[in-house]
Formats: C-alpha cells, structure tokens, sequence
C-alpha cells in the first residue's frame, strides 16, 4: 500500500460527465499532467472517443449512467482491467438534464418534488455510487481523492435555480460527512464550486453583458474559465493537498467570499 499520496501522473482518475463542457476541460488537464483518465459519458459518445483519441495510450472513454449502481460498478471494473490498476481519484462532475435559463425555472409556485429529485437523484446518487465503488481501490493503495462539483449559487443565488442548487447544497452536506467518514483511510473528499464560466457548453447561449457584468464585479475583473476551474482539481488530487479535507473551494475570480 502507498504510505503517501500518488503523484497526479500515477493515478487512475475518473471525471463523471467527461466528455463534455467543464468535464472535457477536466479530462484534459488530468492527461495533460500524465494521469490515466476515464472519461465518463451517459449520451455523448462521440465526445468522449473524440478525446480519447487525442491520448489513446492513458484515455479510456465508458459510457455509464451514474445514477445506476450496476453500471458504475461495471465502469469501475472496466477501467481496473484495462489501466491494471484501481480508480484512485474521482472527479463527480455529471450533471442530469437541465437548461441554465432563469427565465425558464420553476418559481416557488410552480416548484414540485419532481423538480427536486431529479436534480438529487442525478447529483447525489450518482456521487453515492462512484464513492462506494471507488472504496475498495483507494483502499488497496493506501488512499484516494474524491472532488465534487458545487455551485457558488449557495452563497450568491443571483438565479434562483432551486431545484440545481438544492441537489448541489446536498453534496456538499456529503462531502463533509464522507470527508469525516474516510479520513482513516487517508481518503480526501472535497468540492470545488465555480460560477458562470467563460465558456462552457451551458454558458455558451449567455449574453456577452451578463459576462462583462459579472467581470465588473469580479476582483480579477473577468470571468474564470474552465481551465483556471480545472487547475483546482489538479491542486486537490495532488500530493500537496494532502491534509486537506471537507473544503469547499470557490473558483469564481474572488466574485462570492467562502
């Protein structure tokens, strides 16, 4: 078993949704730093083999719907039998269906449960599944890492998507109790909330002054982009993270204070 953390470069990672959007920029900045990477995909399957092929020899893509528990497993197997070894960091990043359009929302008279448990179903029992698959690996070599996606819409609902937002506020209840939970094991879990990033999938339909507005009230006075998000995954699966865990980091430019 490993005494200390795995450097980024030996470790099997898994990024759940990441054939697309802010997950095809996590999948590249994991192989960029010579991780082996499973590249999650439910329905963009030509995504997901288009990144594979930009490093066949450390890419694997495995089409998986994460609310299934079978299926995670199947993913979990898959990728041990094809890197020879166990998925040591996961990166919980799939987000179920949904259209970022504040004119479109439910408002609280037109909010149901239906709304609610989509969301939870897509964003908590999907991480619920990677988590307890990934256990018995990260435990063989000696610890793990496990980063959530959040939101800055806690702190800052400036669009209240309360359906997203909820599913996103439960994760990160469970990122603090799995980081309680698993610290004996020397197993790290942590979530990493951005806001409006310039540009993903879902921000691509976002008018340009929404963006200069948000850039205004930045410190940094512009929007973070998805790689400036995917560097602090890199941060959190590294060996320098080692002691932290339970965070919740917000990536957003400085716009929401944590």
């Amino acid at each position: 078993m490993a005494d200390s953390p795995l450097p980024i470069a030996e470790q099997v990672v898994l990024i759940t949704g990441g054939a697309r959007g802010l997950g095809a920029h996590l999948s590249r900045a994991f192989l960029a730093q010579g991780a082996r990477v499973v590249i999650n995909y439910f329905q963009s399957r030509e995504a997901a083999e288009t990144l594979v092929k930009e490093t066949p020899q450390r890419a694997l893509a495995v089409q998986a719907d994460v609310r299934e528990a079978g299926a995670v497993t199947a993913l979990f197997e898959r990728a041990r039998r094809h890197f020879g070894a166990p998925i040591t960091t996961v990166v919980n990043n799939a987000l179920p269906e949904f259209t970022f359009n504040g004119d479109a929302r439910p408002h609280a008279d037109a909010l149901d449960w239906a709304h609610l448990n989509q969301q939870i179903e897509g964003i908590n029992r999907g991480a619920l599944n990677t988590t307890r698959s990934a256990l018995d690996g990260m435990r063989e070599r000696g610890g793990g890492r496990i980063l959530n996606i959040g939101t800055n819409l806690f702190q800052n609902p400036v669009v209240p998507y309360h359906d997203y937002t909820a599913g996103k506020a439960a994760l990160l209840s469970l990122t603090r109790t799995l980081s309680h939970d698993l610290g004996p094991d020397n197993i790290t879990v942590n979530m990493i909330s951005g806001g409006l990033l310039r540009t993903t999938d879902a921000s691509s339909a976002t008018p340009e002054a929404v963006f200069e507005l948000i850039a205004q009230n930045t410190p940094l006075r512009r929007v973070t982009t998805p790689e400036e998000f995917a560097d602090a995954a890199l941060f959190f699966a590294s060996p320098w993270a080692r002691a932290v865990t339970g965070q919740n980091l917000i990536v957003d430019g400085g716009l929401v204070k944590g």
